[in-house]
């Protein structure tokens, strides 16, 4: 039993082949997301995202972000939530460009209200397509970082 992998090995193959996971359990908010992964890899080892690493993946955060509420879904709430989740305090300036042009490329769809304005995916195929492989070269190349770290 010692050669068999353990839950979270498994889960993490199941991710990167595209496997995904069963779909059961209730949905939840992307501060559960994280810690859930936080607790699993790092146990109780202190963890915190960069700035420029949120800035380089911000499409991608942006498209799970928009994804994962139900309403609220604004510039302003995903700033929020950038900076809640993610320790990141973004601009409009970076944040509001990546949101218009999601929706010139058809990914997200944008809704006019009297105030603001929300966001939902328009097209959550292409959207779960981008994150997906987005995430297989951050798992593949953390990997890499892993298994050359002794020729350092």
């Amino acid at each position: 039993e010692a050669d068999e992998p353990s839950t979270d090995l498994q889960r993490l193959r199941a991710e990167i082949s595209g496997g995904g996971s069963d779909g059961a359990g209730p949905v939840q908010s992307a501060d559960e997301n994280l810690d859930a992964v936080l607790e699993a890899f790092l146990g109780e080892e202190s963890f915190g995202f960069t700035e420029e690493t949120v800035k380089g993946d911000l499409g991608e955060i942006l498209l799970t972000l928009v994804a994962g509420r139900s309403s609220e879904t604004n510039g302003k709430r995903l700033m929020e939530d950038l900076s809640r989740v993610f320790g990141a305090d973004l601009s409009p300036g970076t944040v509001y460009p990546k949101l218009h042009d999601f929706e010139e490329a058809g990914l997200l769809e944008r809704h006019d209200l009297v105030r603001t304005k929300e966001y939902q995916l328009e097209d959550p195929d292409a959207c779960r397509e981008r994150v997906s492989e987005e995430m297989r070269q951050h798992l593949v190349l953390g990997l890499f970082y892993r298994r050359m770290l002794d020729e350092l």
